[in-house]
Parts: C-alpha cells; structure tokens; sequence
C-alpha cells in the first residue's frame, strides 16, 4: 500500500492515519468538518490535499449511521482501489450497501477492537491498535485484493487481524462491549444524586466499574442505534439475573430462615457464575487467562515512586506482569499492586522490603 485516503478524522481515523503516515504510506485525509482534517494533518496524519487520482485503500471512519452513504458516495466516484469502513457495527452497512446495488468486491467491512474514553483527532495516537483485535468480515463476493489491502493496514497498524461473520461480530460486541458501556452508565448515574459523603468514600471498585461511563454520549447513541437489538438480547438477559438477585436480597432481610437461605443461594449462583465468566476474559496479550500473585506497595505522590519500584523490581529479576495503583482518600499516597508470577511474589517481596519499601497485605 503506497497511498491512502482516510474519510473521517477522528479518535480512530486519526490514529490509523498516524500509523501509516509513520510508515511511509501517504495519507490523504478528508472529514465533513474541513477543521479536524487540518488538526489531524498538523499531527502528522498525513495532508488534507485531496489525491490527484484513485488512491489503493479509502478507509471510511465515521459514525456507523453514515457508513453505507459515505461508502456508497466515495465507491460512485472511485476513489480508490479498495474499501473498508472502521465502524464499530457490520451488518447494518453491509445491508444497506446491499440494498443500494453497490459492487461489494472493492469493500471489506472491519472494526479495530481499540478506543478511549476521549474522542476526536487530538486524542488519537499512532500506537493505539498495537496488539489489539481488528476484526474483518470479508464475504464470498470481497475480492482477494481488497482482503489483502485490508491485511496490510491491519499490519502497518501492528493490530492483530481476526475474520468473522459480519452478524456474529454485532453479537459478539453487543456482549463484550456496547452493553458494558451501558452497565457502566447505569451504576454511574447512581452517582449523579448521591451524598457527597458516599461519593468521596469512592474506592477503586467503582472506578474500574465506571471508567467508561466518561465516554462520549453521542458517539455512543450513534453506535447503539446501530446495533440495538443485539444489545436489548445481551441486556435481557443481564435484568433477568438483577431480578433475580434483588428477589434474593429482599429474601435476606426476611425472619424466615429458609428465605434467607434462598436469598444466600440466589446472590451466590450469580457471584459463582460471575467468576466463572471472569475467568473465560482473555490475559495478557489475548493468551489463556493467567492466576497472578500480588505484592502490595504503600507509595507516595511523588515525581519517580513509580520508577524507583519498577526499577527495584528489575533489579530482583522480576517482571511485573500487571499494574494497579489505588489511590487513598485525603491523602498525597496510594497502594500500587503489583502483580507478578507466583514463583515470583516472596522474591519480589523481600527485595522491596530490603530496598525500604512498605508492604501491605491485599
């Protein structure tokens, strides 16, 4: 791939158009608002001049509610020699390229398994699909040079390519992503009226909880417009298991002791049956889900805590495997959870301890 137009320049169509600028590709870039196109060019995304001639890919990254349109404008006057949008739903565009009568054998419906909270070209980096998922949807009509092109953005993008069935992709996101986003909300706008008193006693359960509640609203109403029915079955299900679970704590206020051993019985089936989902979420670098131990460290607030302890680390011939830093409430201090291979944890241990560091037991 030696040139690329990218329709679209936010979070995603940015980024991507970082990364292969990065890589020698040049990069044209175009968006309704001519502003973020100039934004995106001065982050070295590439020029907001329009090509003099058909470009190898044009990759179309706008909201899911414009895709087939934007495609269907950009395929008419042929800008490129292949297609593909970035959109966070496939079936949808795909049947209303359809129902248009495009030729489907230049397009290739993806979608890059990475984002922020943030949105917009100013918050796109060029290493934000690096050894993430990028799903593609190739179908019997999509042309093996169009597959190809599409492998090689993946490629220059370091992301990892996984192919599906564009149907089954919009039920595996409505799982694994959109109703999370959802949830996340949900348990956040609890907060919205609470006490103050409650909120500051927020811990770091309730922030891993609602951290993508901060998304944009917007973005998110375009993505589940959609995709909403597969949403709506993923959410069925999550309020049958919250009806249940309410119906078993009411069940332990009751004197009855064979209620309350009901209601123990209910919120257990749906912890148990929570870890047990836990447990199938992919470790690090997408392999088989790994039991690491964790090695508790009180920091301070300072510039270089941080790299005194990782460097500690190195030192002992440990690697840290993942990193947690709860922060404490009132104070310029927090607990940093390092977590590491369990052969590892009492030699990681007592190096601290030897270097002056304080432990504390999770």
């Amino acid at each position: 791939m030696r040139t690329a137009l990218v329709i679209g320049t936010g979070l995603i169509g940015t980024s991507a158009a970082i990364a292969l600028a990065g890589r020698g590709v040049t990069v044209h870039l175009r968006d309704h608002d001519p502003a973020r196109a100039s934004t995106a060019a001065a982050l070295g995304a590439g020029t907001d001049e329009a090509p003099e001639g058909p470009v190898d890919l044009a990759i179309v990254a706008v909201p899911p509610a414009h895709v087939a349109a934007t495609l269907a404008e950009a395929m008419t006057a042929g800008l490129a020699r292949g297609y593909l949008d970035v959109a966070s739903v496939k079936g949808g565009p795909k049947r209303e390229l359809e129902a248009l009568g495009l030729d489907l054998t230049a397009y290739i419906g993806t979608h890059p398994m990475s984002g922020k909270e943030r949105s917009g070209p100013l918050a796109a980096t060029p290493d934000l699909f690096e050894g993430r998922p990028w799903v593609l949807t190739p179908t019997r009509d999509t042309d093996t040079e169009v597959l190809n092109l599409a492998l090689e953005l993946v490629a220059l993008c370091r992301a990892v390519p996984v192919v599906m069935d564009a149907d089954a992709h919009d039920r595996a996101v409505a799982l694994v992503s959109h109703t999370p986003q959802l949830v996340s909300s949900m348990v956040a706008a609890r907060l919205e009226e609470a006490d103050e008193s409650a909120v500051r006693l927020c811990g770091q359960g309730i922030r891993d909880v609602t951290r993508i509640a901060a998304s944009d609203p917007r973005m998110w109403i375009d993505i589940l417009s959609a995709n909403p029915g597969p949403v709506a079955d993923v959410l069925s299900g999550v309020a049958a298991d919250l009806d249940e679970t309410v119906r078993a704590l009411r069940s332990l206020q009751s004197a009855d002791e064979d209620k309350r051993r009901d209601g123990v019985a209910g919120v257990e089936d749906v912890l148990r049956r929570g870890n047990a989902g836990r447990a199938r979420v992919p470790g690090k670098h997408g392999a088989a889900p790994t039991v690491y131990e964790t090695v508790a460290v009180l920091i301070s607030d300072q510039p270089g805590e941080l790299a005194r302890i990782f460097a500690d680390a190195g030192r002992a011939g440990v690697n840290i495997e993942d990193v947690r830093i709860e922060h404490a409430t009132g104070q310029q201090a927090g607990l940093v959870q390092l977590m590491v291979e369990p052969s590892a944890a009492a030699n990681l241990s007592t190096a601290l301890q030897d270097h002056g560091w304080s432990l504390r037991t999770t």
